[in-house]
């Protein structure tokens, strides 16, 4: 395949460095000649000095006949349009690397569809998701960020007296928009049939359209349940992130803010987390705020460094659980060593999205449920699919398994047993671990 790469930068060079390893041809340009020469140095690809926003450099570097374009230099705007540009010359998909969030969020514009770029790709967007997948289930995550936010998705824990117990799911009525997609029990993950009975202490994953989902997770959980608490160190654009994801979830957040004006900004933005205005650096800022009965320490302010020292001496404090952010590969080594649980770089959590955006097959795998048991797949119904026209009451699978979500156009919902599959519906299905083959088969995808 051959890959053009904007950007000789962190992001530029280990996105080349990765999919170099797969195979492909790959060509950077950047107008910095130490960059490239640098990048030379550590790889066999071919180099470009030039305005990548030019459409003669592009055509030069091979634009028109690349399956993909990368913009990821450090400047947002050169991106949208380096990458505007390249799809006009003849890429046939285009990445845009951004930081700000105006232009990631698609405020007042839907800037990827009107600029005719196939992504935007956010590095502290995308780590933030990353952590957060760490502390929910890696499944809730990959089926919200599939629905784009308009289905919910918790693992939880039955309660004794809760109204499901000892019912056969068949003999529960969920409401509309919901449905029961895993059990775990005794350690034993699987996907639940008809005749499953729920039993206190079964963890069960529940998936359901946002405005449902509380009435039916009341089935399962009676009470309240405890809510981790994190402490997050970095009021930077991912740790605000960070907290738009853990909200209104099973957390307890905390922020640590130095600036008051910052602080102010921060508390009527998110008003779910509770805003600590200290001095992170401060060797009593953390017993002060009592560290040590925190779940999960995130540090991601804008220096690996400060990060590090502040993520290892809050573990050392009794911390459960750190985590650091870096931008560099540096300091990797030295985390086992001083106690740190988790790191995350941005740089290659970005290219990791890159990756998944090269598979296009119609059956992907999404995510795991329950590690070696159960799995999230992304399924593309074709148009002569045998079940296309059917319902999911008409339809048996050839072994147990839930359509967690149905997206059709604009439209993606919680399907029930009345609504039909349609052709070129993308399907979120849970499953058993290793059953893509017999996903494409059951489908009728060649």
């Amino acid at each position: 395949m051959n890959i053009v790469i904007c950007g000789a930068g962190e992001v530029g060079r280990h996105a080349a460095e990765v999919l170099a390893g797969s195979g492909h041809n790959l060509t950077i340009i950047d107008m910095a000649a130490d960059k490239l020469a640098a990048v030379e140095d550590l790889m066999d690809v071919r180099t470009l000095r030039g305005n990548g926003a030019q459409a003669d450099v592009l055509r030069e570097a091979g634009v028109d006949h690349a399956r993909l374009f990368i913009a990821a230099t450090n400047i947002d705007e050169i991106n949208l349009l380096t990458a505007s540009v390249a799809k006009a010359v003849g890429a046939t998909r285009c990445v845009a690397r951004v930081h700000h969030s105006a232009y990631f969020e698609q405020r007042g514009l839907d800037y990827a569809a009107k600029l005719s770029i196939d992504h935007l790709v956010c590095p502290e967007y995308s780590t933030a998701v990353a952590i957060a997948q760490t502390l929910r289930n890696p499944g809730a995550m990959a089926i919200e960020r599939f629905a784009r936010g308009r289905i919910e998705m918790q693992q939880f824990q039955v309660s004794d007296d809760a109204k499901v117990v000892g019912r056969p799911l068949s003999q529960v009525v969920l409401p509309r928009g919901a449905r029961l997609v895993s059990i775990e029990r005794k350690k034993d993950a699987f996907i639940p049939t008809g005749d499953t009975a729920v039993q206190p202490g079964d963890i069960v994953i529940l998936v359901g359209d946002v405005e449902n989902f509380e009435q039916a997770q009341k089935l399962f959980v009676t009470g309240t349940t405890r809510r981790r608490t994190v402490m997050i160190m970095g009021h930077t654009p991912m740790g605000v992130w960070l907290c738009r994801t853990l909200h209104a979830r099973a957390f307890s957040v905390k922020m640590f803010v130095s600036e008051r004006g910052r602080a102010e900004e921060l508390a009527e933005k998110l008003p779910w987390v509770t805003i600590l205005v200290a001095d992170s650096e401060d060797p009593t800022t953390f017993e002060l705020e009592q560290v040590n009965q925190t779940d999960v320490f995130v540090a991601l302010t804008a220096d690996d460094e400060h990060n590090i020292l502040g993520a290892a001496r809050a573990k050392s404090m009794g911390a459960k659980s750190a985590i650091a952010v870096l931008q560099r590969s540096t300091y990797l080594h030295l985390l086992e060593h001083v106690g740190i649980d988790r790191a995350f770089s941005p740089r290659a959590t970005a290219v990791s999205q890159v990756r998944q955006w090269l598979d296009d097959s119609p059956v992907r795998h999404l995510a795991s449920l329950s590690a070696g048991a159960a799995d999230v797949y992304e399924v593309r119904v074709p148009r002569k699919s045998p079940i296309a026209g059917k319902s999911l009451k008409q339809v048996t699978f050839p072994e147990p398994m839930i359509v967690a979500a149905v997206e059709r156009g604009d439209n993606v919902f919680v399907p029930g047993a009345g609504d039909p599959i349609h052709a070129n519906d993308r399907l979120v299905i849970a499953g058993r671990s290793g059953i893509a083959k017999k996903l494409r088969k059951y489908f009728g995808i060649k």
